[in-house]
C-alpha cells in the first residue's frame, strides 16, 4: 500500500515501506556559564540509553535510529533533560536521511552505510597491494 503526500502543491506516492529516519543531531546548550558542554551531552546520552533505540555519539553529535515518533521523542527528552540541568536555552541541529527504495531494519542503517564505505576502501587497499 502506498501513501499519497502533498508538499508545496505537488502530490507524490511513497511506497509501502515505512518512512524510517536516520538522523544525526547536535544538541547545543546555551547559557550554562561554561564553554564545555560535556556534562549536558552526557545527560542527553543517559536519556538516549533509556529509549531502547540504537544510537552512537561522535565528536559533534549523535546518530540515532528508530521509528520517527520515538526518535523525535528522544530528541525532545534530551532537550528537557538539558534544561533540567540548568541550560537556559538549547538549540539543536538535526540532519535526517530517509529512503524508500528498500526496507532497512531499525538499527542497521548507519552501520550498513559505514560498512559499505569501508568495504570499498578495503578493495582499494587490496588493489594497490597487487
Amino acid at each position: 500500500m502506498s501513501d499519497l503526500y502533498a508538499v508545496a502543491g505537488t502530490s507524490f506516492l511513497v511506497s509501502s515501506f515505512r518512512l524510517s529516519p536516520l538522523p544525526d543531531f547536535c544538541l547545543i546548550p546555551i547559557g550554562t556559564g561554561s564553554t564545555s558542554v560535556a556534562e549536558e551531552v552526557a545527560e542527553c546520552q543517559r536519556v538516549l540509553a533509556q529509549t531502547g533505540l540504537k544510537y552512537k555519539m561522535h565528536g559533534y553529535g549523535t546518530n540515532i535510529e528508530g521509528p520517527w515518533s520515538k526518535v523525535s521523542q528522544a530528541i525532545h527528552d534530551c532537550h528537557a533533560a538539558v534544561h533540567a540541568k540548568g541550560a537556559q536555552r538549547v538549540a539543536t541541529d538535526i540532519r535526517i536521511g530517509t529512503r524508500i527504495d528498500r526496507e532497512i531494519p531499525y538499527g542497521e542503517g548507519n552501520d550498513a552505510k559505514v560498512a559499505r564505505v569501508e568495504a570499498i576502501l578495503s578493495q582499494d587497499k587490496t588493489s594497490t597491494q597487487q
